[in-house]
């Protein structure tokens, strides 16, 4: 379980501190699904850096399995059980497919598994096994393979940010059937930001984060039909603006 409490981040820039995100708390629980959604500029992606340690709070704790994570390291938190995709993946030149699924699993893969986690993200193995993970490869493609190198190894929580980001139909419905999967098997916990509609229907939980703050938290029961009647309301209907922006149907 993760348990996210009195989360704080403030950045400085030319007008002065401004504050992301203030005082935003959540919990994944064990083998549960939570979607994470809200407008663009939200708060979002802001909050799976701070929970990966890409970046610092100012405030708050992160506790992941009764342990206190907020001062680890990136490397520390993966050896504690985090997983984290991209919503834009890094390059890595010099480095091949393979070496990069390895390097994830922690382990040599044999290669039949290296082909399956290729496989499952929309890949053909062949193609990509010992292309380096450079700039020869597509935002989809590097975007692709970076979901397999999550896929790669157990982790207590999988955090991925927006992974129907430049893929197309096919490589995204290949991903819901692998979320689909993890979601049967109840081995791990994931916390996906999406805007997609049949990755909201997948959830257990869904918080919608808007201006940096929690608007709303609850079941996916409780939760959807809100998000879905705010963008039938009639046009210039104030309340239909909100969450609406960045909102997508099902592919």
């Amino acid at each position: 379980m993760l348990k996210a409490e009195h989360l704080r981040y403030t950045v400085d820039d030319a007008g002065g501190p401004e504050t992301i995100i203030r005082d935003v708390s959540f919990t994944v629980e064990d083998g549960e699904i939570l979607v994470v959604t809200g407008p663009n500029g939200g708060g979002k992606s802001t909050i799976a850096k701070l929970l990966m340690g890409i970046i610092q709070p100012d405030g708050g704790s992160i506790v992941l399995n009764g342990q206190e994570i907020s001062g680890l390291s990136i490397d520390q938190r993966s050896k504690a059980g985090m997983g984290f995709a991209f919503q834009q993946p890094p390059r890595f030149k010099g480095m091949t497919v393979r070496r990069l699924l390895n390097l994830a699993a922690g382990k040599e893969l044999p290669e039949e598994v290296c082909c399956g986690l290729l496989s499952s993200v929309g890949l053909c193995a062949r193609e990509y096994l010992n292309r380096e993970a450079d700039q020869t490869l597509s935002g989809g493609e590097m975007k692709r393979i970076e979901i397999a190198t999550v896929f790669a190894k157990k982790h207590a929580l999988s955090i991925f940010d927006e992974p129907e980001a430049g893929i197309d139909l096919w490589s995204f419905s290949m991903l819901v059937r692998q979320f689909e999967m993890m979601q049967r098997e109840r081995d791990e916990s994931l916390l996906i930001i999406s805007h997609q509609e049949r990755i909201l229907r997948m959830a257990d939980h869904i918080l919608v984060i808007a201006d940096g703050l929690v608007q709303n938290f609850g079941t996916r029961d409780e939760i959807l039909p809100q998000i879905l009647a705010e963008q039938t309301m009639p046009e210039g209907c104030a309340c239909s603006r909100r969450g609406e922006e960045g909102f997508h149907h099902g592919a």
